[in-house]
């Protein structure tokens, strides 16, 4: 059972990564020709910045679930370096329970405010503005899932496997 969360969070991981590159390119792309028509076609588009934003919700909020997984997020040490090894354990345990519970509540929150605006339409780009708000949950949703996972490898006394292994 475990070999399967294993695998279906390192597959759904790298899915996050790919997803985050994808959207850091197309904001980049939609940045570029909303300068390049402002400054020299003297017309920026109206919904440049709009599908800017969009995406970057998209990508930093799945990267940051990645983050989780991979173990590359912002966090201190200096306590935990300070303690012995039974403390660490307790304190790491501590801290992926807590990462645990806070992506539940982006996911609960996140799909709250999902269905709450879907009938909302985002006006320069016509889409459901529950689209804004869906990586919110999913995000949420895959941080309690590789929240599960590290407290069950730290338990068992190993580490996650990167997804480019």
């Amino acid at each position: 059972m475990f070999k399967l969360l294993s695998a279906l969070s390192k597959l759904t991981s790298r899915a996050a990564l790919y997803i985050s590159f994808a959207g850091l390119i197309g904001m980049t792309i939609i940045i570029s020709w909303q300068f390049f028509a402002r400054y020299v076609l003297n017309a920026a588009p109206s919904w440049t910045e709009q599908a800017a934003l969009l995406l970057m919700l998209w990508f930093i909020l799945f990267a940051a679930a990645a983050g989780v997984r991979e173990g590359f997020h912002i966090r201190l040490t200096l306590v935990q370096e300070a303690l012995p090894p039974n403390r660490k354990r307790l304190l790491r345990l501590f801290c992926h329970g807590v990462v645990l519970f806070f992506g539940a509540a982006m996911a609960w929150a996140g799909g709250g405010l999902v269905i709450e605006t879907w009938s909302h339409t985002i006006p320069t780009l016509g889409l459901s503005r529950g689209v804004a708000y869906l990586p919110i949950a999913l995000s949420g949703a895959l941080i309690v899932l590789y929240a599960v996972e590290r407290i069950i490898l730290e338990m068992q006394g190993g580490e996650a496997e990167s997804v480019w292994n």
